[in-house]
């Protein structure tokens, strides 16, 4: 007896085959936009996403360009609720291109730096790594004010002077480590609560370490200011000391109300 053939089976398997180059053609199709999207995403998607982050402390206008390569404005505040805001001068633009380790990233505000940021962001199994080249920068003490209170009562003027000698933050297991040095110089300070223009200069260093050590010193001034502060089992500490002069107690009393609890001629500062 003749064995029967299934001539079907081949016209399936031929159209199979015909379909095979259109699924090829989708796939590659979808994965052509996926790269496109991931390259070409607007910049407010990462504006938006540290806004978010910041719980609403950062806010970011009029943002330009991508996600690798943009720009903004960027504004102060003192989070959700507070009427304080103040926006820096000019832009602050932003460049990320992939390195070995992870991700370089160049920053740069046109009002205070002279040279871009260059930060690492190293990823590794257990968090993240971020790196900061030594750099120095210039910044308005009025942008403190949109921090809100008491910022925004003291109205400091005078210039910030920031400046990062091997920086590292590392997350590891859900916590935060920090090495490196950071030194921030506040220059001719003067606030709206004194007539005694300017007040003084002053110096906060914070030193990494297992617990890292917030330093605050007067250079020369009116008001003097002193204090220290630490990290310990991730909560911050700070006891200073602020006073004045008896030839200057009457100009400087109500900015020592503010800073402080008074006890006499001084203001007892403490945080945490």
């Amino acid at each position: 007896m003749a064995r029967l053939t299934r001539p079907h089976a081949s016209a399936s398997t031929s159209s199979t085959a015909s379909k095979a180059p259109w699924g090829w053609a989708l796939a590659g199709a979808l994965a052509g936009l996926l790269l496109i999207l991931l390259f070409q995403a607007p910049a407010r998607w990462l504006t938006a996403a540290l806004q978010q982050s910041s719980q609403g402390r950062l806010v970011f206008q009029e943002a330009r360009g991508t996600v690798w390569s943009g720009s903004t404005k960027l504004t102060l505040t003192g989070g959700a609720g507070s009427q304080a805001a103040a926006t820096l001068p000019g832009r602050v633009s932003w460049l990320i291109q992939p390195a070995p380790n992870g991700l370089q990233v160049k920053l740069q505000a046109d009002c205070c730096m002279q040279q871009a940021w260059r930060l690492n962001l190293i990823p590794s199994w257990s968090g993240a790594q971020l790196v900061l080249a030594d750099s120095v920068s210039q910044w308005p003490a009025q942008w403190l004010t949109g921090l809100g209170t008491p910022w925004n009562t003291v109205q400091i003027e005078g210039q910030l002077a920031l400046t990062t000698q091997g920086l590292s933050l590392q997350w590891a297991n859900g916590r935060m480590a920090m090495t490196g040095r950071l030194q921030l110089d506040a220059d001719n300070i003067s606030s709206r609560l004194s007539t005694l223009k300017p007040m003084g200069s002053y110096r906060v260093i914070l030193q990494g370490g297992a617990e890292p050590v917030l330093q605050l010193e007067t250079r020369e001034g009116r008001l003097q200011l002193s204090g220290t502060g630490q990290w310990a089992g991730g909560r911050f500490r700070f006891d200073g000391v602020a006073s004045a002069a008896p030839e200057h107690q009457d100009a400087l009393s109500n900015l020592l109300n503010i800073i402080g609890r008074r006890d006499g001629a001084r203001a007892i500062i403490k945080v945490g």
